[in-house]
């Protein structure tokens, strides 16, 4: 595996020393992370879904954790006893544990289980503090300054005079 230094760009950054950990994380590929199989939905600009097959799972076998920027789906495996003989079984019922980065003010909004697929529902929610906002410009004198609106053009003239 080769491994990057990005330090030379940490020079002129500040709090972006979280991006080299998000890089190795996504170098260092899972394959191992395949179960369960999942979709990542853009649903409108500020919201998203996550969809997982989660077959054979019910509620009480389920978690889901929000963590700072991490999203953690849970599923424990049921103990059942067959009540016959299996010829095939191709339904995967084990544990697992699947993790999502999730990006800065990204939430949970809601979760649902529909036809043995998990729905998460995520929104992007800015806090009024780190939107952008308009700075007033004084003058010398300590007054604000005003903006001087361009005079309208006068109407055309659509009639001639008799």
């Amino acid at each position: 595996m080769r491994s990057y230094d990005l330090s030379p760009l940490f020079r002129s950054t500040v709090g972006f020393d979280r991006l080299s950990r998000l890089l190795e994380t996504a170098t260092t590929g899972d394959e191992a992370a395949s179960y369960p199989p999942y979709n990542i939905e853009k649903l409108s600009e500020d919201s998203y879904r996550i969809t997982m097959a989660v077959a054979g799972f019910g509620l009480d076998d389920l978690g889901i954790v929000a963590h700072q920027n991490s999203l953690t789906v849970t599923g424990k495996a049921k103990k059942d006893e067959p009540t016959g003989q299996f010829l095939y079984r191709g339904i995967a019922g084990r544990a697992f544990e699947r993790r999502f980065q999730l990006a800065d003010f990204i939430k949970v909004t809601s979760a649902s289980l529909q036809n043995g697929l998990l729905h998460i529902e995520l929104a992007r929610e800015v806090p009024e503090a780190m939107k952008p906002r308009s700075i007033p410009i004084v003058n010398a004198t300590g007054t604000q300054a005003v903006e001087v609106e361009a005079p309208a053009p006068a109407p055309a003239l659509t009639q001639q005079a008799a």
